[in-house]
């Protein structure tokens, strides 16, 4: 089983930037694709952005392109989320998630994709 554990959120001003890490353990090598996600109460969960661990190729929502970059350091087991240019329709509750299954397929933010999830952690942007 892989564990995942998300940190990094908290509240900003519009305008500012924030990193979100998931450092994920256990059989980490089972992992071929990781995910951010976002949430606000009463919405769907929106895909954010994708990363295909193996070749580092990664896919950003049309939402937060040229904002929001996705990276990893395989070494540390850990992907972030580089969030600049904030606005108060990105608070939301962020969640990292990964897939162990179907390494073939492709990497991209859909959460049909996605087995294992994080807990999730919350950013606020204040106007």
């Amino acid at each position: 089983q892989v564990q995942l554990v998300e940190s990094g959120g908290g509240s900003v001003q519009a305008g500012g930037s924030l990193r979100l890490s998931c450092a994920a353990s256990g059989y980490t090598g089972s992992v071929n694709c990781m995910g951010w996600f976002r949430q606000v109460p009463g919405k769907e969960r929106e895909g954010v952005a994708t990363i295909y661990t193996g070749g580092g190729t990664s896919a950003i929502a049309d939402s937060v392109k040229g904002r929001f970059t996705i990276s990893q350091d395989n070494a540390k087991n850990t992907v972030y989320l580089q969030m600049n240019s904030l606005n108060p329709e990105d608070t939301a509750m962020y969640y990292c998630a990964a897939r162990t299954a179907d390494s073939g397929r492709p990497c991209f933010p859909a959460k049909r994709l996605f087995g294992t999830w994080g807990q999730g952690t919350q950013v606020t942007v204040s106007s």
